[in-house]
């Protein structure tokens, strides 16, 4: 009697939680997300977590750093000289040997990965980025951390995707939305991490992911700055327009960089092609030789060396003269530009604002002395002039605008920074046709796509086939589209029906015409005979 009263009471045990087990899978049920909902989750731990490895990546270089051109250099004379080159054979000993996927800045990785990986981001490159680049920046070579960041960021996002099990079409989109936050929080700036995504990387301005991309920056950002504080990147002085004749000076200096930044374009060009005839032991001396360089030039001008943030401060709180912004600026180009064509592990996007505003702050400090157009200080010059050389170089005039804006905080300065970047841009546009990344892609032997190409390749839509049709006599149809849709719209239901009406989107009673697949064929110039033989 006992077994059996004891049966029923586990039975009945069994009963009670199989219940709440159904109660509780019903609760789940009831309160379950959509998958938009899920990816925007899953785009909140992206954006977290990039800005925690961000936080560590820029707190590794700051420590090598202290160690190599701090400590080491003050007690050994030319401990500056061997450092950067020390750090570049180290750094490249770890691409070329144990990371290989590391190889590259990362922002033209990060478009292969979206583009022909399926947003696929191996793990072991983030661990070689992060090595590589922390090591090479850290000892003085005169690089940045943001492209690796991007691509750290995307590395991530691929990671967390892969973990949840996401579909092939979310995983294309994944990889953007690490990117933004990986560089948003290496800028500290959330907006023009999402515009640089979608400008340069994704090319698009679709706004399908952007929600997702803009989510992962500002956690990106907010993580950031919960640890290295919310001081900006630059400590901006006050900017003001003493007079409407500045703005020729502003006008002046995109000139300038967009020459410069055209100028650097192809001697990157020029030396990387014939740097790829060289035998194969280059890829350990020419960084070594680059690293060499940067530490001689850093015995007289020690604020090229590293991404050279603290002397844009410096400079902007009128530490240099306009002539020495200028050695600098010089200074920082040359060994720049021989750091990346020795493919030494680095990013390109903190010497670019480096040189911008150097040579801003001493073509407006020249202005200053010589020309009465010149009302304005060095400072305001140099603040301006840091974008100029990014919109020039890699043809992103939108992200340095707001890049400038968002590190001033100023309304002031949108104006000058509008007429400098956007001069530089177009001037460096047409010296050198071939953007930046597009160049480096075409050298590897890649065809990736731009934000320019997709700007000169406008879509069909519905009108433009209309304005091509025949007159159609007593045609009927039950399906309506409306002029401004896209063509492909059209193909999808000529292929159920020989007809598409075509209303006006005020009066949709009003029919603007038919559509048959004859109209559309003819509206991208082919013919129905052209069609037939292709068959």
């Amino acid at each position: 009697m006992a077994k059996v009263v004891e049966s029923e009471r586990a039975a009945t045990s069994f009963v009670n939680q199989w219940s709440h087990n159904r109660v509780w899978q019903s609760t789940i049920r009831q309160i379950s997300i959509s998958e938009t909902q899920r990816f925007l989750l899953l785009a909140l731990f992206i954006g977290v977590f990039s800005g925690l490895l961000v936080v560590l990546f820029h707190i590794t270089i700051d420590f090598i750093s202290w160690n190599s051109l701090g400590a080491l250099a003050g007690r050994f004379r030319f401990g500056r000289l061997l450092s950067p080159a020390l750090g570049a054979l180290i750094a490249v000993v770890i691409v070329r040997i144990l990371f290989p996927l590391a190889r590259g800045s990362g922002v033209n990785q990060t478009k292969i990965a979206i583009y022909s990986s399926d947003g696929f981001v191996s793990s072991t490159t983030i661990v070689g980025k992060f090595l590589a680049c922390a090591i090479s920046i850290g000892t003085g070579n005169s690089l940045g951390p943001e492209d690796p960041s991007l691509q750290m960021g995307a590395g991530v996002a691929s990671g967390l995707g892969r973990l949840f099990h996401l579909p092939k079409n979310n995983m294309r989109l994944i990889a953007p939305v690490g990117a933004a936050a990986g560089i948003a929080a290496a800028f500290n700036t959330p907006i023009s991490g999402v515009l640089f995504v979608m400008e340069e990387v994704l090319a698009d301005w679709s706004a399908n992911a952007v929600g997702s991309i803009v989510l992962a920056a500002v956690s990106a950002v907010v993580t950031m700055r919960a640890f290295l504080g919310d001081e900006p990147l630059f400590r901006i002085p006050a900017f003001e327009i003493a007079s409407a004749s500045e703005l020729l000076v502003y006008a002046g200096i995109g000139i300038v960089s967009g020459c410069l930044s055209a100028l650097f374009i192809w001697l990157i060009e020029e030396l990387k092609k014939r740097i790829e005839h060289l035998p194969r032991w280059k890829a350990y001396t020419l960084p070594i030789a680059a690293g060499f360089l940067t530490g001689v030039v850093g015995l007289w001008f020690p604020e090229v060396m590293g991404a050279g943030y603290e002397a844009i401060n410096s400079a902007l709180h009128g530490q240099f003269t306009w002539e020495v912004l200028l050695y600098i600026g010089l200074a920082k180009l040359l060994v720049t530009l021989f750091c990346f064509s020795a493919e030494t592990p680095g990013g390109m996007f903190a010497p670019a604002l480096f040189i911008g505003a150097m040579m801003g702050g001493a073509l407006g400090g020249l202005a200053h002395h010589y020309s009465p157009y010149g009302a304005a200080s060095e400072e305001a010059y140099i603040l301006v002039g840091m974008g100029t050389f990014f919109a020039g170089v890699f043809r992103a005039p939108i992200t340095s605008v707001f890049m400038v804006f968002e590190t001033s905080a100023s309304y002031v300065i949108i104006l000058p920074v509008m007429i400098a970047n956007i001069t530089s841009y177009l001037i460096s546009r047409r010296l050198h046709p071939l953007p930046f990344f597009k160049m480096l892609a075409q050298l590897e032997g890649v065809n990736l796509p731009t934000a320019e190409e997709k700007r000169t390749f406008q879509p069909l839509r519905v009108e433009d086939a209309l304005a091509k049709a025949a007159p159609h006599e007593n045609l009927h149809s039950s399906v309506t589209l409306f002029p401004d849709e896209p063509l492909d719209a059209a193909m999808r239901l000529l292929a159920l029906q020989p007809a598409v009406r075509v209303v006006s989107r005020l009066r949709p009673e009003q029919i603007l015409g038919f559509l048959t697949l004859e109209d559309v064929h003819r509206a991208y110039g082919l013919s129905m005979e052209t069609n037939k033989i292709g068959r």
